[in-house]
């Protein structure tokens, strides 16, 4: 697969674990154990002031066509 043969500089094609390329340097990986991890830390809190931030936002787009379909259907039954 790929460039066979003799490596050169600057070649990157080679076999799975054999690319070519320069060793990496200066990466630094760091782990954490699972049960030290906290996946819904805060979640509620942010859901609350999230869904309120939101329909603060939106309310003036939904809210105003549902008065003027309530106030149409309570003029159509009453007529």
């Amino acid at each position: 697969m790929g460039g066979g043969g003799e490596k050169k500089p600057g070649q990157y094609m080679g076999w799975w674990g054999s690319l070519g390329s320069p060793p990496q340097r200066g990466i630094i990986t760091y782990a954490m154990a699972q049960n030290r991890q906290r996946a819904l830390a805060g979640a509620a809190h942010a859901a609350v002031f999230n869904t309120y931030r939101r329909t603060k936002g939106q309310i003036l787009y939904w809210a105003v066509p549902m008065l003027i379909g309530y106030e149409l259907m309570n003029w159509a039954t009453e007529k």
